[in-house]
Order: structure tokens, then C-alpha cells, then sequence
């Protein structure tokens, strides 16, 4: 976090709250990072992709949905998490029509270890194209709580354009809660970059409907 003064961090998700208090929308709003990088060609330097855990959940309203075996899916129904076991896999026929319709429907996937392997195979490329391929939940793990960790966890991944954007969270939270999300999220992307503070132009913090404010 060496470059990124906390002041102008705290500055900014004060005003960005504020502003969202003063014109209050019908839903929850959600806070972005938004990165700005220099001297940096995607054509020709490695583009970078990476996932990072933050200490809050910044998307509560993120769906994710079990492919299980028949003990996750009743470990699934008993928490209330969406689940579809093989036989429901089966039925969409590898139809990419189907496929994509539950691509869309849900933000993320969790599968046990039986189906993993299975997946292309039940499903097709689908999954896959969305970004969204399974992860893996095994049975030792508690069903919550490794939903929890998939809600928490941010993706960075550098494609043609020299912008990117990440959930961090969202106007409910504490300004301290945010301000540890941002902190874990500019560290991770920092590291993910060749020349690290170097490649950095800009870094923007921003609420759905609010104004960019400018932190570095």
C-alpha cells in the first residue's frame, strides 16, 4: 500500500458515501475499483489474471450454485444454496442455449470432486466461455463457508483495453471494512504487475451511480 495515501483512500469513501445517503437508490450500491495502468502493452507484455480473497464479502447479493453429488446436494438444501445434481445436468442435453441461460443465472459455480471432472462432458465449453468453470468444494469443507469465500474473492485479469474494475464493496459497510477491501485489492494487483507501482496510472473508487473520486 506504500504509494496509496490512506487519507485521500478515507477522503474518498466518505464523500462517496455521502453522496450516495444524499440520493438514495432503490438498491444496494456498489463500490468499484477502477485501474488505470501505463506503460504496459497487452499485446505484447504477459497479460496477468489472478484472484484474491478480501477480508469482506463486497457482493452480498452474489449467487453461486452448487453442481453436487447427492451429499452436497442435501447439505446444499439444508443451506439453502442453489444446487443441480447430475441427473439435472443430464436433462440440459449440452444444450448451449440451456447452458448459457445457467451460465447467466447464476455468478459463480462451487462443484464436488465426482462432477468436476465430468463437467465438459455433461455440460460443453459453456461454463468455460462464461468464465464461470466450477470450483472445486470438497466434502471436508463447510458448505457456508466456502460459499463465502467464493462472494469475497476478486478476479483480476488484464484483457486488450488498459482499464480494469473490481467489486470492493458496497455503501452498507463500514468505512473501515472498505477501506481493508481496498487496501488487499490494490496490494494484490500491485504485485500482479511487472514493474508494480510503475504500471499504475490512475486508481478510482466509485459507487454505482456516483461520481469517479480519484485516490492515486
Amino acid at each position: 500500500m506504500s504509494k496509496l495515501q490512506s487519507e485521500s483512500v478515507r477522503e474518498a469513501v466518505k464523500v462517496m458515501f455521502k453522496e450516495s445517503a444524499d440520493k438514495k437508490r432503490k438498491f444496494r450500491e456498489t463500490v468499484e475499483l477502477q485501474i488505470g495502468l501505463k506503460n504496459y502493452d497487452p499485446q505484447k507484455d504477459k497479460r496477468f489474471s489472478g484472484s484474491v480473497k478480501l477480508p469482506r464479502i463486497p457482493r452480498p447479493n452474489m449467487t453461486v450454485c452448487i453442481l453436487g453429488d447427492a451429499q452436497h446436494c442435501e447439505e446444499a438444501e439444508r443451506n439453502n444454496i442453489p444446487a443441480m445434481s447430475v441427473e439435472e445436468l443430464k436433462k440440459l442435453n449440452k444444450n448451449k442455449k440451456l447452458v448459457k441461460k445457467l451460465a447467466q443465472k447464476y455468478h459463480a459455480f462451487l462443484a464436488s470432486d465426482a462432477l468436476i471432472k465430468q463437467i465438459p462432458r455433461l455440460l460443453g465449453p459453456g461454463l468455460n466461455k462464461a468464465g464461470k468453470f466450477p470450483g472445486l468444494i470438497q466434502h471436508s469443507e463447510k458448505m457456508s463457508d466456502k460459499v463465502d469465500e467464493v462472494k469475497s474473492t476478486v478476479k483480476f485479469q488484464l484483457k486488450k483495453a488498459l482499464c480494469l474494475g473490481v467489486a470492493v464493496g458496497h455503501v452498507e459497510m463500514t468505512e473501515q471494512e472498505i477501506f481493508a477491501n481496498i487496501n488487499v485489492a490494490v496490494n494484490f494487483l500491485v504485485s500482479l504487475l511487472k514493474k508494480n507501482w510503475q504500471n499504475v496510472k490512475t486508481l478510482n473508487l466509485k459507487t454505482s451511480m456516483g461520481k469517479p473520486q480519484r485516490v492515486y
